[in-house]
């Protein structure tokens, strides 16, 4: 059975905690950074966690975050309620290692949590299930470095058992405090096997306290969509699937790294991810004072003006047409089918394999205008067949190509 993820289509990430403070990349920093985190610094564990005594984000405003996703066009939202740091930014009541306990004082999540859902967005929380500064993990300390993927440090069967029950404590909090939970994204799963997780037993109590809730798949074998990272898969995971990715390189906050996408990739990067069937849950990285940095706002604030003009063919469609038929993403919704021109319109726009009599318009999404079209097919069909399919040429006028995407509407009449 379906759910409302199948079309959303766009959310937003929201990668945020202590290392924000400095501008630092989440967590990986600690344990000496990672090869797919190119702008990722290496610093000292200690200095890492001092940034615990500073946070103190005076600017953060969610209410502006939930606007701004709402003029995206955006459906749903996940926030980092703890990464692999440990740091939570909620008020749990099972660590002093909290934003409770930090300056700033106040739990972040449930400012989050009340400011979307009042615009009526779905709400989610990302958690790692590793932590790498809880005791009983066991912590990560200077000798473990480098960071090695294959010899982590490994708790006694006795801290396992506390630190697994500490586990399942905070995903309680977070799915029993805060009303109802939509989404809980997993990560870190990679650093110990499915049963060490108890992930089946962690899916059971999720399930029992949030029935609807959905669980993506880096709990190990339990999720219910794919999360492709950073890549567009060529062709769509069988399963339900979102991509998610950064602006820039780096997942936190890092003003070193100013290696920004366009604002035209981002917008061709979510009609590739819709026309495939996907959605594109695209971060955020908000400063240690919790204002969003600057260059990804003038970014989404161009993404949110396109969407306005174009938003229908992206949230709540269908994929449209095969990649033979048009050279270019499409979409559906019922007997409309959106074409998504990401090379300018040179005069024309074909389509190839459509019910060519059945074509009751074409319109330029962004105006409304309708275009002019003509259709041909094979001459035998065009003799005999009531219902050809054939090839649709419509007419672009330069007036209606849109400096970013090019979006044309057509709707087919049904079959009689």
């Amino acid at each position: 059975m379906g759910t409302w993820f199948d079309t959303a289509r766009f959310g937003m990430f929201i990668h945020w905690g202590l290392s924000s403070v400095p501008g630092w990349e989440l967590s990986w920093p600690l344990v000496g950074g990672t090869a797919s985190l190119p702008r990722c610094q290496s610093v000292a564990i200690d200095a890492y966690y001092a940034n615990a005594n500073v946070f103190n984000p005076q600017r953060y405003d969610p209410h502006a975050w939930a606007s701004l996703a709402k003029r995206l066009g955006m459906q749903y939202a996940i926030l980092t309620a703890k990464h692999h740091d440990g740091f939570a930014m909620f008020d749990t009541k099972l660590s002093d290692f909290s934003i409770m306990h930090a300056p700033y004082g106040k739990d972040v999540v449930r400012a989050y949590v009340d400011a979307f859902r009042a615009v009526g967005l779905r709400i989610g929380t990302y958690f790692s299930l590793s932590d790498w500064h809880h005791a009983d993990y066991p912590a990560f300390t200077e000798r473990d470095k480098p960071y090695n993927f294959f010899a982590l440090p490994q708790p006694t069967a006795a801290q396992w058992a506390r630190y697994t029950e500490f586990l399942f404590g905070q995903v309680r909090e977070l799915l029993t405090n805060y009303g109802r939970m939509d989404v809980i994204w997993f990560d870190g799963g990679w650093e110990r096997p499915p049963e060490k997780w108890r992930a089946e037993a962690l899916r059971a109590m999720i399930k029992s306290l949030q029935p609807d809730i959905l669980i993506n798949d880096r709990l190990p074998g339990c999720g219910d969509f794919d999360t492709p990272e950073q890549f567009i898969p060529a062709q769509p995971p069988a399963a339900a699937w979102e991509t998610c990715m950064t602006m820039n390189d780096s997942w936190g906050y890092s003003p070193q790294d100013t290696h920004y996408k366009s604002p035209r990739q981002l917008i061709h990067s979510l009609c590739e991810v819709a026309g495939r069937g996907g959605n594109l849950l695209l971060n955020v990285s908000p400063k240690g004072d919790g204002s969003l940095p600057e260059e990804q706002v003038e970014r989404l604030e161009v993404v949110a003006q396109w969407m306005a003009r174009n938003g229908e063919s992206i949230v709540g469609t269908t994929p449209g047409l095969a990649p033979w038929q048009f050279y270019g993403p499409s979409t559906r919704r019922g007997e409309r089918i959106y074409l998504q021109a990401l090379m300018k319109p040179y005069d024309t726009l074909s389509v190839r394999g459509v019910p060519i009599r059945r074509i009751a318009a074409v319109r330029a999404v962004a105006s409304g205008n309708a275009l002019a079209f003509a259709s041909r097919c094979a001459i035998i069909d065009e003799l005999f067949n009531a219902d050809p399919l054939g090839e649709l040429t419509v007419t672009v006028p330069e007036s209606e190509v849109d400096p970013y995407a090019t979006v044309l509407a057509v709707d087919i009449k049904p079959v009689a």
